[in-house]
């Protein structure tokens, strides 16, 4: 029998290594179901349930993911809220008027270019997300408290360097990311590892001087405009 060359017989030996170093099937199988679990725990107890008890019926889900956009961010057009919402200008829009009938929101237009929409939260919302976050960090507290610091950063790590993997590296660079939801992150794994921009990072310039006005200041900026 004609012996292998060391070519072939290393592309053999590489190939065995390769499938017995293979994941079987049924454990990643168990993986994805455990990460479903903990995306779907995550949204209906950390964010919809949390929500309803601190707000109750005064604020969608899609209306407490637009305060918490201007909370974290400077956006200034109803496309950046339509963008971050995933829906149509049109949609963005009416959400927008709805917080500002309601004191959640203050709008004004620029001057210069009235395309341009400056958002900023009112005393009413700013308490209503500083509640929200007051009862979800007790939450998770509660939840957390028996992993230790390593565990959770070693965990942080090992699910951003999974989600990196299965996003789309062949996207276009100039993409803007939305991964993260409302849950920003000044180090994102995924963002250096993937490439790309962050809605985020393109529009947190507002961090620590977020402009909050009372409903009487807003009464007052919308009276010249409506003269």
């Amino acid at each position: 029998m004609e012996a292998l060359s060391p070519k072939v017989g290393n592309t053999a030996v590489d190939e065995a290594k390769r499938m017995s170093r293979a994941i079987p099937t049924r454990l990643l199988n168990d993986f994805l179901g455990s990460a479903q679990v903990l995306a779907t725990a995550l949204n209906e107890v950390i964010l919809e349930k949390l929500l309803r008890e601190v707000a109750g019926e005064q604020l969608t889900l899609s209306q407490f993911k637009l305060l918490k956009l201007v909370a974290n961010t400077d956006a200034h057009s109803i496309s950046d809220v339509a963008a971050f919402l995933g829906v149509s200008n049109a949609a963005a829009s009416k959400a927008v008027d709805k917080l500002v009938r309601r004191k959640m929101l203050v709008r004004t237009e620029r001057i210069l270019d009235r395309r341009t929409t400056e958002l900023a939260l009112t005393r009413r919302s700013v308490r209503l997300l500083a509640a929200y976050d007051a009862a979800k960090n007790r939450k998770l507290a509660e939840v957390f408290r028996s992993f230790s610091r390593d565990e959770l950063r070693r965990t942080a790590d090992i699910l951003d360097q999974l989600s990196a993997g299965i996003i789309d590296h062949n996207a276009n660079p100039e993409e803007v990311c939305f991964q993260c939801g409302i849950y920003f992150r000044e180090n994102c794994l995924v963002r250096k590892l993937v490439g790309r921009r962050c809605f985020y990072t393109l529009r947190r310039t507002r961090r620590n001087r977020q402009v909050v006005r009372s409903e009487d200041e807003a009464g007052a900026q919308a009276a010249p405009s409506a003269s």
